[in-house]
C-alpha cells in the first residue's frame, strides 16, 4: 500500500499524560488484552524479523494457520495462494469477517532497532533485495491473532460465525482477487460484515481514525510507448522526435485533472517514469512513460484512461506520425485496485464501538487518501457485503508531539525508517477490533 501522510495539528492540544491513557479506568477487555500482550509482542517480533515478499509468504502463512488452529479455529491453508481462512461457529448469529494482510516489502530496514529485519531474498527480476514490513502488516497480523484470542476467551459474550482471513499479496494487488476467485464466499459462509484495520504513520499510537464513504483510491498502472523516427541529433528536421512528443504528452496529461475531470471529483495522474534515448546526439525511435492513476469514482477512472488514449494519439497525429507508429497505451489490468468504500452504516457502527472501548478522545475522523488497498474488492462481489477499514495509529506519541512542535516529517508507510510503537499499537488494535466484532455479533444479521 502506498504511503499515508496526514497531519492532525489539533492533536497537539489533546496529547497529554491524561489523554495518552486509553481510558481513565481500564475496561475488562483492556485488562484481558494487557494480560495477553507479552505473547502478542513476541509474535509481532517474530513476524517483523521474518518478512516475506508477495506470493512468497509460505512461512508466514504457516505461522498464521498454526496460531489460529491453537485457538480452536477450523483452518484452511493455501487458499488463493498462501491465504489462510479460520472459521469458528459459536451459535446462531451474523457472520463477521476480519481480514489482515501478510506480505512484506522489498525494503532494506534502516530503523536501527535491535529487532530490525535483516532478511534478504531474490525477487522476480533475480535481484537480491531486503525485506521489511514497512507497511505494518506485522501489526495487522498480530492484531488479527490477538482479536481471535480475545473473541475465543469471551465466547459467552457473542453468537455467530467468526471468519478470520490472513490475505497474501496485498502489496501487488493480487491477494484479494485470488482468494475471491477461488471462492472465498462460496466455500465459506458469506459475511454479513467485513472489517479490517491499517496502521497509520500519521496518527499517534493509542488513537484510531475512522472514515465513512470513500477511504482509499482506485489505482491503475499505465505504460505508454511513444514512437518516432530516429536519426542524428544534428538533423532533427529529418526525424520525428519521440522525446519532444513525450514532453508534450506529459504536459498535456496534466489537463486531465485540471480541465477534464470535475473539480469535485478527486483524481491524480502522475507520470512517475520517463525513459528514452541513449546518447546526446542520437534522436531515438521511442520513449517509454509509466503512470499511476488515482481516483475514487469508477467513472472517473474510465474517464482518465479514455483521455490518456485520446491525448497521446492526438499529439502523435499532430507530430505527423503515421498510423503504424501511433502510441501504445497499456493498462495493467492485473494490477488494478478498486477504491475502498467504507459502507456508511457499518462505518458508523465501527466508530461507535471503538469510541465505547477507547473513549471518544481517541477516535478521530480521518480524511480519505489516494493510497490503494485491495480490501475494497471484498465489498464489490455480487453479494455486495458492507465493508469498513479503519486506521490504527502507530506513531510513538512522544515522537508525534515532537514532530508537531518541530515541523519535522515523520517516516511514512513504505519508509525504511518506519517503526511503529508496537506495544501500544497492538493493544489498541486488539481492543478496537474485538469490541467492534462483539458489537456486530450482538445485532441482527443484515
Amino acid at each position: 500500500m502506498a504511503c499515508l501522510r496526514v497531519v492532525y495539528p489539533l492533536l497537539a492540544l489533546a496529547i497529554s499524560a491524561a489523554s495518552l491513557s486509553l481510558t481513565a479506568a481500564a475496561s475488562e477487555l483492556d485488562q484481558s488484552v494487557t494480560k495477553a500482550l507479552p505473547k502478542l509482542e513476541q509474535l509481532y517480533l517474530h513476524l517483523h524479523q521474518h518478512p516475506e515478499l508477495s506470493y512468497q509468504e509460505k512461512a508466514t502463512s504457516q505461522r498464521m494457520a498454526q496460531e489460529l488452529k491453537q485457538l480452536g479455529f477450523e483452518v484452511t491453508s493455501n487458499f488463493g495462494g498462501y491465504g489462510v481462512v479460520g472459521i469458528v461457529k459459536n451459535g446462531n448469529g451474523p457472520v463477521v469477517m476480519i481480514r489482515a494482510d501478510i506480505d512484506g516489502l522489498p525494503i532494506i530496514e534502516q530503523t536501527g532497532k535491535e529487532y530490525a529485519s535483516t532478511v534478504t531474498t531474490v525477487d522476480v527480476s533475480n535481484n537480491t533485495v531486503g525485506i521489511m514490513h514497512g507497511c505494518g502488516h506485522d501489526i495487522h497480523m498480530t492484531s488479527l491473532i490477538g482479536t481471535a484470542q480475545q473473541l475465543m476467551l469471551h465466547k459467552a459474550d457473542w453468537q455467530g460465525t467468526l471468519m478470520m482471513v490472513a490475505q497474501p499479496a496485498e502489496e501487488v494487488g493480487g491477494g484479494a482477487k485470488a482468494m475471491l476467485k477461488q471462492g472465498l464466499f462460496d466455500q465459506f459462509p458469506t459475511p454479513d460484515s467485513i472489517i479490517g484495520l491499517h496502521v497509520s504513520a500519521a496518527i499517534p499510537a493509542g488513537k484510531v481514525g475512522t472514515v465513512s464513504g470513500y477511504a482509499l483510491a482506485n489505482v491503475d498502472s499505465v505504460d505508454i510507448t511513444i514512437k518516432g523516427k530516429g536519426g542524428h541529433g544534428a538533423y532533427p528536421h529529418a526525424t520525428i522526435d519521440p522525446v519532444v512528443i513525450a514532453a508534450r504528452t506529459v504536459l498535456a496529461l496534466q489537463t486531465i485533472v485540471s480541465r477534464e475531470v470535475s473539480p469535485l471529483e478527486p483524481n491524480v495522474v502522475t507520470v512517475g517514469s520517463i525513459h528514452g534515448g541513449s546518447k546526446h546526439n542520437i534522436i531515438s525511435d521511442e520513449v517509454k512513460l509509466q503512470l499511476t492513476l488515482r481516483s475514487y469514482n469508477p467513472k472517473v477512472r474510465e474517464q482518465q484512461i479514455a483521455a490518456i488514449k485520446r491525448i497521446t494519439s492526438g499529439i502523435a497525429i499532430s507530430a505527423g506520425l503515421p498510423d503504424d507508429l501511433m502510441p501504445v497505451v497499456y493498462v495493467h489490468d492485473d494490477e488494478t485496485i478498486p477504491s475502498t468504500y467504507n459502507d456508511p452504516s457499518l462505518a458508523a457502527k465501527v466508530k461507535a464501538s471503538i469510541e465505547a472501548e477507547l473513549g471518544r478522545d481517541n477516535v478521530l475522523v480521518a480524511p480519505p487518501v489516494m493510497a490503494g488497498e485491495d480490501f475494497g474488492l471484498y465489498g464489490l462481489t455480487p453479494e455486495k457485503r458492507p465493508i469498513t477499514l479503519f486506521w490504527l495509529g502507530g506513531v510513538d506519541p512522544s515522537l508525534y508531539q515532537a514532530s508537531l512542535e518541530s515541523g519535522d516529517t515523520l517516516p511514512s508507510l513504505h519508509s525504511s525508517q518506519f517503526a511503529p510503537d508496537y506495544p501500544l499499537t497492538i493493544r489498541t488494535g486488539v481492543r478496537a477490533m474485538t469490541r467492534t466484532a462483539m458489537d456486530l455479533f450482538n445485532q441482527p444479521a443484515q
